[in-house]
């Protein structure tokens, strides 16, 4: 188990002192350093509020001990701190990006994003991640004298790329974005501010990105147990798991159900962050980095599972695609969640004065795709219970999600 007191600050952490600033320079804090304001910026975001009612798998009426997309975001926020608390690396700026990571998604979680997507395919797509570049860079309106959050450079640069490269070397698109290319808003971003798509983001934002994973894993197993769509025997498909039910039963033989599944989400958290730290201590030390840029220059990730453990994630999440993404009654679910959204979509170009005035206004100035994307943005801020509340205003049969 990994001690949870720090260790002493790596020379390739990222420096709060060093930022490469805001695009709007701002007097500094005598109290907050650039990354601790960061983190109580998207706190107080009306974004991330809203993440109280987003969906992470199940719709947020299915019951109140089930994940939302903002007990999922304080999760990872927790396990990237550990992380980088027990690596040297930057607590606040880990922390920023862990809640920042989500504020692009829609409501009803991918189906919500797989949906308006397709709304948006003569227009350039949706992409969750570029949509949070939106939400903290134009769509929040909290000051008088910008829009957006003014994050630092180092917390918007991680917010685009904490998956990875987005391209090659040469500036072709790759991974998710190898097909349809990169969504405009990240591409004008990285232009305008020197950020390179080709390069690793910095170490913290490699932690926010392993952190999500580690979060989902364990979670998901949790509230798919919870949700009776898969027994815990069904877990003896996966090594990994199968190897801590049985340390489990040898000490506590006699354990009850709901301790025991307890006590395999609480050794899996630990066992995932105590390999995360071990072989990314190794990794370091191997590459040896001098500074924040050595890491993005590098050839591969700083923060990554030993190999046995990259195959226990991969295993956990083929466990889960079939049993629970795409279990019968997650689908009957999102299917249903679609069609509100692809509704509402329609409906608001359609008749756009049906938005509220702050979101109509001006709208008529925009060329087609404009509006669209305004639209977009809209729905896309909406929970899940205001998308239902709004397509019952507007139409006259709302699907229940049940």
């Amino acid at each position: 188990m990994a001690v949870e007191t720090g260790r002493e600050r790596a020379p390739y952490a990222s420096d709060p002192g060093l930022s490469r600033g805001r695009a709007h320079p701002e007097p500094p804090s005598p109290f907050r350093n650039a990354f601790r304001r960061d983190c109580d910026r998207i706190i107080h975001a009306t974004a991330f509020r809203r993440l109280k009612y987003k969906t992470q798998v199940f719709v947020f009426h299915e019951g109140d001990h089930y994940r939302t997309r903002l007990t999922h975001t304080l999760e990872v926020m927790q396990i990237a701190r550990a992380l980088a608390r027990a690596l040297g690396l930057d607590e606040d700026l880990a922390e920023a990006l862990a809640l920042a990571h989500d504020l692009g998604h829609p409501p009803f979680g991918h189906a919500g994003e797989r949906q308006l997507d397709a709304c948006l395919q003569s227009y350039g797509g949706f992409d969750h991640n570029a949509q949070t570049l939106r939400v903290v860079t134009l769509i929040e309106r909290r000051y008088p004298e910008f829009d957006g959050l003014n994050l630092t450079w180092e917390t918007l640069e991680g917010i685009v790329k904490h998956n990875g490269p987005l391209t090659d070397a040469d500036g072709r698109p790759v991974g998710r974005y190898g097909e349809h290319g990169i969504p405009s808003a990240i591409a004008l971003y990285a232009t305008a501010n020197a950020v390179s798509l080709a390069t690793y983001p910095g170490p913290e934002a490699q932690i926010a990105a392993i952190a999500d994973d580690i979060a989902y894993d364990a979670h998901d197993l949790d509230d798919g147990l919870r949700a009776e769509l898969f027994a815990l025997e069904d877990l003896a498909a996966v090594a990994a798991l199968e190897d801590i039910l049985r340390d489990i039963d040898v000490r506590y033989p006699r354990l009850d159900a709901a301790h025991r599944v307890h006590e395999l989400i609480r050794r899996l958290i630990a066992r995932m962050i105590d390999d995360v730290i071990a072989q990314s201590t190794r990794r370091f030390a191997a590459a040896a980095p001098r500074s924040v840029d050595d890491v993005r220059r590098a050839v591969t990730p700083m923060i990554a599972f030993s190999g046995p453990l990259a195959e226990a994630d991969r295993a956990i999440k083929r466990f889960l695609l079939p049993r629970m993404y795409r279990h019968a009654r997650i689908l009957r679910v999102m299917e249903a969640a679609q069609r509100v959204v692809a509704e509402l979509f329609a409906h608001y170009l359609a008749h756009p004065e049906g938005m509220p005035a702050d979101w109509s206004q001006g709208l008529d100035c925009l060329d087609e795709p404009g509006r669209a994307r305004r639209i977009a943005d809209f729905i896309a801020g909406m929970t899940d219970r205001y998308a239902l509340i709004e397509h019952a205003r507007h139409f006259d049969s709302t699907p229940e999600l049940v």
